[in-house]
């Protein structure tokens, strides 16, 4: 006696392509609201960020404003063995990375020690004043940061150089001096954004479950235990996305502010890349549009390669990943 079949293991004939797309384009007409929303967001990637890859092309080509792009002839690789062979490369690239490591190595754990502190505080008005105070310089333009970190800085009339003089020390030329460069530009940028970046880890320490803390004051667990055992598996995930993200981003350093401090005294630690580029492509008497793009294609290929490399590493760890 034959069996029945289960409905779910009966063999469903697939629908047509085109019925498949019919009804795609009922569900479209029928949310067209919520598409209309996102065209904004669409034109923007598209006008900003897909539309200028066409113009990275010059990148290999002797570019001619008056040929054009596509006019211009081609050169292959020599913008980019023009650049690893100049004086400035390993300069350039030192000054790079060791920028980008030291302000990743500083301001990455900062937000959640600060987020950790503040979960365990019970005064409600000691917590939103400290969340407030800390928040709150995100908001300060970056010309405005740099004028206050000159003028708190000045050798004559800055707060610091004045307090230092209280203890006969100085004054001290801190924009002068190169080996200062890094300390003032990272640990500024920890005051800076650190407050804004805890926003996400107190919003990740809200939806641990109470009763795990609740067991582990019943077992006896102290507050560091519990952070220990508790907080920072709770919040790992999201910790381990904004480290694969800040990776990516290592040698985007922020060309304004680094372009806002420098000056001929501390050249020498503060030439980056995008400000190198920013020099060779709009600066430079002979204005050197393909050099520059090579440039600027090779600092985008390696934070693609870091990128890669940071989240293939979390996935074979076990870890949250991008994709």
């Amino acid at each position: 006696m034959a069996m029945e079949q289960p409905a779910n293991a009966l063999h469903l004939k697939p629908q047509p392509r085109s019925e498949r797309r019919r009804k795609a384009l009922i569900g479209i007409m029928q949310r067209w609201q919520l598409y209309v929303l996102l065209l904004p967001t669409l034109a923007y990637l598209f006008i900003f960020q897909y539309y200028p890859m066409y113009g990275a092309q010059i990148a290999f080509k002797r570019y001619n404003v008056v040929a054009g792009i596509w006019e211009s002839p081609w050169v292959g690789f020599d913008h980019f063995t023009r650049f690893f062979n100049s004086y400035d490369f390993w300069m350039i690239m030192r000054n790079t990375i060791g920028l980008s490591l030291y302000e990743l190595i500083a301001s990455f754990p900062m937000p959640i020690i600060l987020a950790l502190s503040l979960n365990y505080v019970r005064t409600q008005l000691i917590k939103k004043s400290v969340q407030m105070i800390t928040y709150a310089p995100y908001f300060i333009s970056v010309v405005v940061m740099v004028g206050m970190l000159m003028q708190f800085m000045d050798p004559r009339t800055g707060f610091i150089n004045q307090l230092l003089g209280a203890f006969s020390i100085g004054p001290i030329n801190f924009m002068a001096e190169s080996s200062m460069f890094k300390s003032i530009f990272v640990w500024s940028a920890v005051w800076q954004n650190t407050g804004f970046a805890c926003i996400i880890y107190l919003a990740a320490l809200a939806g641990i479950d109470p009763t795990l803390h609740e067991a582990g004051v019943v077992d006896g667990a102290s507050k560091l235990q519990r952070i220990w055992h508790i907080d920072l598996p709770g919040i790992l995930p999201i910790a381990v996305v904004l480290l694969i993200l800040n990776t990516g981003q290592m040698l985007n350093i922020g060309f304004e502010k680094v372009f806002l401090m420098q000056n001929p005294l501390n050249l020498s630690t503060s030439e980056i890349i995008d400000t190198y580029v920013y020099k060779v492509g709009l600066l430079s008497q002979a204005a050197n549009f393909s050099f520059a793009t090579a440039i600027g294609l090779f600092k985008s290929v390696v934070s693609l390669i870091l990128l890669l490399t940071v989240n293939t590493i979390a996935k074979r760890a076990g870890q949250s990943s991008l994709w």
